[in-house]
């Protein structure tokens, strides 16, 4: 019986199929993620296939054909799955089979059999061929038939691009049971691990990709994760950090030598230089210092040399900068303010960067986390995160049946109401006229929602009134007097006085808004705690319980709730 008939039958791994990347997991029965290594002691598969005389090459060996083989090796195909000729971009193929139009389609005229002639075969067939070999991979690994999986894609994936990716899969022997949005995959394998606690939280995740960076804002709330906003910029890349050392060793070695010429210049030498730089990046994110030797770089002549993390970092600088820039337009998309953020979880190879991770920190205060390598040792490998949440996702959804896996993730039920405003309570005293805001259901929380909180009473015993109110989240800028004017002296050092001030303070804070009910808790006793209940339904009727902890009675109301607004995706 097939598992799609009997999901019994199904053996479920995790895949991350990315555009430079792809990665295979499993869950094992303690429920810890396992990234799977294929044939080649590969984790991070290179998503690449080549051929020659009719052999098929996959993952770093075909990535190694790159420079002889060019015109027969696939790279970087993902992102033209599912479109039009006319709406891709074929720039990162430069180096590699370039794609032509096929019925509308993609395809690559390459020589996939031992015969001396060109076949176009679409990107369709091209992305069959790699999910099948990372399913052998992963069933070799197992030791079992595996047949279902998990597919992360990224958050701008259309429709039209997950059918195509649906059906390829199947010809692949692949049942999806379901597609899971990368930075929503990260956010699980960190919430899954056993020591992590839940909390409601709102996250970042910030991948700087091979060809393009992705930014996703994540409003955790209740272990429901709702996409605030994205970004997504070709721009900003690892492939531009490695351009910057391609520059460098180049200018380098025509230094050197005079009548070598430009690497850049010769494909097979450009080729050469790609690859040898990747490898240079990736040593100075555990090292810090690099070799960079490349044999027959240009007009016969070998070349080595040596570069260091701080020169490394200072050419590359500016990409640096732009990826934090892209970090906090993000925040700012989903109409939020740094303080407001959690977590940021950088994901991706080139998070191992420990200049990836300062320049994000730099731009968050210090409040916000950074899980990345170089600053948490308790960061997951960035490389491995969205392969990881898809494998537990597999692991928590591989017994059920496929329609109702379809009616779960249904938009339907996964674009829920979400509250526009925090709802809270203010606790006054007989003698005051103000209280201090507690919220207990943020905002971006999707409905119905149930919260209990205590609150303890702001003085010693007494009647006490309790406002239900809407809150919303304020930043306070606290700027510092400015310093007494010092008597000028014939010297220059005038001109650093204005470095010199001391820089604003941020607080985060609350705006109390709408009061939506008031109730009044008489003759409390000293040092009470009032346990307030809120049950907010999908149709917006809030229905309350304010009392004293460990007193009888207590006071009950329904209202009208605050207003919601629908968040799905961004």
């Amino acid at each position: 019986m097939s598992p799609e008939k009997d999901p019994a039958q199904r053996v479920a791994i995790g895949i991350s199929f990315g555009n430079s990347y792809s990665s295979i997991a499993f869950t094992t029965g303690e429920g810890k993620a396992e990234v799977i290594a294929n044939e080649d002691g590969d984790r991070q598969i290179p998503s690449i296939l080549s051929y020659v005389e009719g052999e098929e090459l996959h993952g770093g060996q075909a990535k190694a054909q790159l420079v002889r083989n060019a015109t027969n090796t696939v790279a970087y195909f993902r992102d033209f799955l599912g479109k039009e000729f006319k709406s891709i971009d074929p720039s990162p193929c430069h180096q590699s089979a370039h794609p032509v139009q096929h019925d509308s389609t993609v395809a690559f005229n390459i020589r996939d059999t031992p015969e001396e002639k060109e076949n176009a075969v679409t990107v369709a067939d091209i992305t069959t061929r790699h999910l099948k070999r990372l399913r052998i991979s992963a069933s070799d690994y197992l030791g079992k038939h595996v047949n279902s999986a998990v597919i992360t894609v990224p958050t701008n994936f259309s429709d039209a691009q997950k059918d195509a990716l649906n059906k390829a899969a199947k010809a692949a022997g692949i049942e999806v049971l379901q597609f899971i949005s990368e930075p929503v995959a990260a956010v699980l394998a960190y919430d899954a691990r056993p020591d992590a606690k839940q909390a409601d939280k709102i996250v970042v995740v910030a991948d700087l990709g091979g060809t393009r960076s992705d930014v996703a804002v994540i409003a955790s709330r209740g272990g429901i994760y709702t996409v605030l906003a994205t970004i997504h910029d070709y721009e900003v890349s690892g492939f531009q950090l490695d351009q910057v050392l391609m520059d460098h060793f180049s200018k380098e070695f025509m230094k050197k030598h005079k009548t070598g010429g430009d690497p850049r210049e010769n494909d097979r030498s450009l080729a050469k230089l790609k690859l040898e730089c990747e490898a240079v990046k990736k040593a100075l994110s555990i090292g810090s210092s690099a070799n960079f030797s490349v044999e027959s770089l240009a007009g016969g002549l070998d070349f080595t040399a040596t570069i260091n993390r701080s020169r490394y970092e200072l050419l590359a600088s500016k990409h640096f900068a732009a990826f934090a820039r892209l970090v906090t337009h993000a925040v700012e998309k989903a109409q939020l303010d740094p303080l407001d953020i959690s977590e940021v979880i950088l994901a991706g190879g080139n998070s191992h960067t420990p200049k990836t991770a300062s320049a994000v920190q730099n731009a968050f205060p210090e409040s916000t986390k950074v899980l990345a390598p170089s600053t948490s040792t308790t960061a997951i490998n960035p490389n491995e995160l969205s392969v990881r949440g898809a494998a537990i996702q597999a692991s928590l959804i591989q017994e059920f049946e496929l329609e109702d896996i379809e009616q779960s993730t249904h938009p339907m039920v996964t674009v829920t109401p979400h509250l526009s405003h925090a709802v809270g309570v203010l606790c006054i005293s007989g003698d005051e006229s103000t209280g201090v805001f507690h919220a207990i259901v943020d905002a971006e929380t999707p409905l119905p929602v149930r919260r209990t909180a205590l609150i303890a009473t702001p003085r010693e015993g007494g009647d006490v009134l309790i406002k239900l109110c809407e809150g919303a989240r304020h930043i306070k800028v606290t700027k510092p007097e400015p310093k007494a004017k010092q008597a000028k002296d014939d010297s220059d050092d005038d001109s650093d006085d204005e470095s010199d001030d001391e820089e604003e303070l941020r607080e985060k804070t609350w705006k109390v808004g709408k009061v939506l009910s008031e109730a009044a808790l008489r003759g409390l006793k000293k040092g009470a705690k009032v346990e307030v209940q809120i049950n907010i339904g999908a149709d917006l009727n809030v229905n309350c319980i304010f009392r004293e902890v460990g007193g009888k009675g207590g006071v009950r109301g329904l209202l009208s709730g605050p207003k919601s607004q629908q968040n799905g995706s961004a």
